[in-house]
């Protein structure tokens, strides 16, 4: 028979899994179990994760991360920071925590950071396979249910920090300025951004995101303005960068607060007169871009650690918007309830709140902000569809040990003029002078009540009159 034979079809892409476990006999045996069903990448360190994803390439549908990871195997500190670090790089990436470190505070913390699940180990591979397999159901219904932007309705809420909020962005969608959008992880500032675009006069032309912490310094500079051919190692064809191709549209420079400080003057430049060049040129390129830049960062902190330049804070906050975190949004916490519920609806029956969960729900400070509050009802979605939830069910899902803490402490730290030495130094000022009136005078009495010995409380009392009259 003649003819061309017929070719068999592509293989479907699978989806792409990061592996963050620093015993390389597990990273090897998950590997194996899971390379069926998906592109395994592994790491052994938090490090290694950050630096494969920072050399470019399609960022990973899931991550799969250990807690105690290098050099401190034993504290879960270092992976909660890659939890929230992976989640800076690709906020749709799904987290899931695989460890033995699955004590109940770890698991609440985990999950108010952003982690999707947390899985004790040991574990069964098919639970694993299925908790993996559940992430990429909720990750393909939030793709199918994206719109874009496009009315006040997409910023949820009817509190007074959102309508206030949403005056603002339609005050500063029709200047040609620069704004800087902050806030902290969570609130939404992508979203605020996305906005100020639809809103404006540049809507109908791109509207491009850049994730400075994404990349490093070599690669975001080429990212940004584009590089000529030969240029560097790999550069096998000339590229236009994110300011070329964003056109006369938008470009978020989101984590603007981890821009490298050696590139900062490139970008400056651009801010200045919208002029700059291609890595590897020396022709001069004009961009029209309106630019947006977002940050969970002090940037004034920043700037006092040499860490950030004044004149670019400047020239990117001629504008600046706050987003709001949902603490101060009231009963918005509900509305949000809400709308989530009816965003996973066609994948799990919605569920209901109690009274009493009620309350907790309205009292909770959510620390991780709009994307805990959205774990929080996909994780309760998937435990009781249909059901009605309690008090003890729904404290079993919050980062009670963070979350508590009070409105006054996190309004404090985010001022931006916080110093933890300076709070210390006043309340040790108070005790010792409490302990001193007590005792009338007498050092050694005073020092007994303080629970130090003499010596020690003669130094502070010297240290803290020095701070006081600022000879330090």
């Amino acid at each position: 028979m003649s003819g061309t034979p017929e070719r068999d079809p592509q293989p479907a892409r699978l989806p792409a899994l990061l592996l963050v476990d620093d015993d390389p006999l597990i990273a090897e045996t998950l590997g194996f179990v899971l390379s069926e069903e998906f592109q395994v990448r592994c790491a052994e360190s938090r490090a290694a994760a950050l630096s494969m994803l920072r050399r470019g390439g399609s960022a990973p549908d899931l991550a799969l991360v250990d807690l105690g990871l290098p050099p401190a195997t034993h504290s879960p500190e270092g992976g909660f920071a890659l939890i929230e670090e992976l989640i800076a790089l690709n906020p749709r990436m799904k987290v899931l925590v695989l460890s033995g470190q699955s004590e109940r505070a770890n698991v609440a913390h985990a999950l108010s950071i952003g982690a999707a699940d947390f899985i004790p180990k040991p574990c069964d591979p098919d639970l694993l396979k299925a908790r993996l397999a559940h992430q990429l159901m909720i990750l393909d219904a939030e793709r199918a249910r994206d719109t874009p932007p496009g009315g006040d309705d997409v910023l949820l809420g009817e509190s007074e920090a959102v309508r206030a909020l949403r005056a603002q962005v339609a005050r500063f969608a029709e200047t040609p300025f620069p704004v800087l959008v902050y806030g902290e992880s969570g609130t939404g500032k992508e979203l605020v951004a996305q906005l100020l675009h639809e809103k404006s006069d540049r809507a109908g032309h791109p509207f491009l995101t850049l994730n400075c912490a994404a990349f490093t310094p070599e690669l975001l500079e080429a990212q940004l303005f584009g590089h000529a051919r030969g240029a560097f190692t790999g550069a096998t064809s000339a590229r236009a960068g994110f300011f070329e191709e964003a056109g006369d549209g938008t470009l978020l420079l989101d984590e603007v607060g981890e821009f490298p400080l050696e590139l900062q003057p490139k970008l400056l430049r651009v801010l200045e007169n919208g002029e700059f060049y291609r890595v590897g040129e020396t022709r001069a390129r004009n961009a029209s871009a309106r630019v947006i830049a977002a940050t969970n960062r002090d940037l004034q902190s920043e700037i006092r650690d040499g860490r950030f330049r004044q004149d670019l804070f400047h020239r990117l906050g001629v504008l600046t918007i706050r987003v709001p975190p949902l603490r101060e949004r009231g009963r918005d916490r509900m509305l949000l309830l809400n709308h989530f519920r009816q965003l996973y609806a066609a994948k799990v029956a919605p569920f209901g709140l109690d009274d009493a969960a009620q309350a907790r729900w309205l009292e909770y400070g959510f620390p991780g902000n709009v994307r805990e509050l959205r774990n929080i009802v996909i994780r309760l979605g998937a435990k009781y569809p249909g059901g009605r939830v309690g008090l003890t069910a729904l404290e079993a899902e919050l980062d009670s040990e963070h979350g508590s803490v009070d409105g006054a402490t996190l309004e404090a730290l985010g001022s931006g003029s916080f110093r933890l030495d300076d709070i210390l130094s006043r309340w040790e000022q108070r005790y010792i002078d409490a302990a001193l009136r007590l005792a009338d005078g007498n050092l050694s009495e005073a020092a007994r009540l303080l629970g130090v010995n003499r010596t020690t409380l003669y130094g502070k009392i010297q240290r803290l009159a020095k701070e006081k009259s600022g000879n330090v």
